[in-house]
């Protein structure tokens, strides 16, 4: 599958459906070679941001905000060709998304409060002197800014 593909087909379906999308193929792109408590890592901070509305009001919203995860870093064209990861990537988001439909007191959060992570090895972000949450793998996660839930 390539990546336009993905993006397009989440913009056609229903919302609640895209959103378990573009959060496996972030999950995917970000994370496929972490360990699953990385992924869910990298799945906590997309939701705890969507939340947030500081980048939009659903996961592809957020996922697709320019510059911020995978799908708007790497080529349009990339193929998502690892079958397996993509498995792992699809049961990992789904089980982070039915952990955040908890009440906040009752989610099993990883990486509390983090706002941004980053891959050191490829990456060097101007936030990344912020509070370090975690180290999980080789990805560190930050709390760069308090987020809370936008008011409904």
């Amino acid at each position: 599958m390539k990546l336009a593909w993905i993006l397009w087909l989440a913009s056609v379906l229903p919302p609640q459906t895209a959103d378990s999308l573009c959060l496996s193929t972030t999950v995917y792109l970000e994370a496929r070679d972490q360990s699953v408590t990385g992924q869910k890592a990298v799945a906590e901070v997309a939701l705890r941001r969507r939340d947030s509305g500081l980048w939009g009001n659903t996961v592809c919203d957020v996922v697709t905000a320019r510059k911020q995860f995978a799908p708007t870093l790497v080529a349009p064209g990339t193929r998502l060709t690892n079958t397996e990861a993509w498995g792992e990537a699809v049961t990992v988001a789904l089980d982070a998304e039915r952990n955040w439909a908890l009440p906040p007191g009752q989610r099993k959060e990883i990486v509390p409060g983090a706002s941004h992570f980053a891959a050191h090895a490829i990456a060097s972000p101007s936030w990344r002197t912020a509070y370090q949450v975690a180290t999980i793998g080789d990805h560190t996660f930050y709390k760069v800014q308090s987020l809370k839930p936008r008011r409904t």
